[in-house]
């Protein structure tokens, strides 16, 4: 039996079970919540730059949803309030690095 204390994708019960196994889950509120989605968010940074791979980079993106979910807001409140920063102060395409003010 391997033991883990760790937020999963909501089907990762199902496959687990389809898969001729059983598992133990607890569901988290709130706080508690959030604090697991921040841990998530920490691991799932981790395994990006490691890998450095457009898959990482999604589940990152699902854990910035799960977060903005349990904070009121939903996906797209999120994609809108990039895009209205994207629209105000531009984004990192151009790799601009700012190195001194006067």
């Amino acid at each position: 039996m391997i033991k883990y204390d760790k937020l999963v994708r909501d089907k990762i019960p199902e496959i687990i079970e389809h898969g001729g196994k059983q598992c133990e889950i607890a569901k988290v509120h709130g706080a508690e919540l959030n604090s697991y989605l921040e841990n998530k968010l920490h691991e799932e940074v981790g395994e990006y730059i490691e890998a450095k791979n457009l898959e990482e980079l999604a589940d990152i993106m699902e854990v910035l949803y799960g977060l903005a979910h349990s904070l009121g807001y939903s996906e797209q409140d999120l994609n809108e309030c990039r895009a209205d920063k994207y629209n105000k102060r531009g984004g990192f395409n151009k790799g601009i690095i700012l190195k001194e003010v006067w």
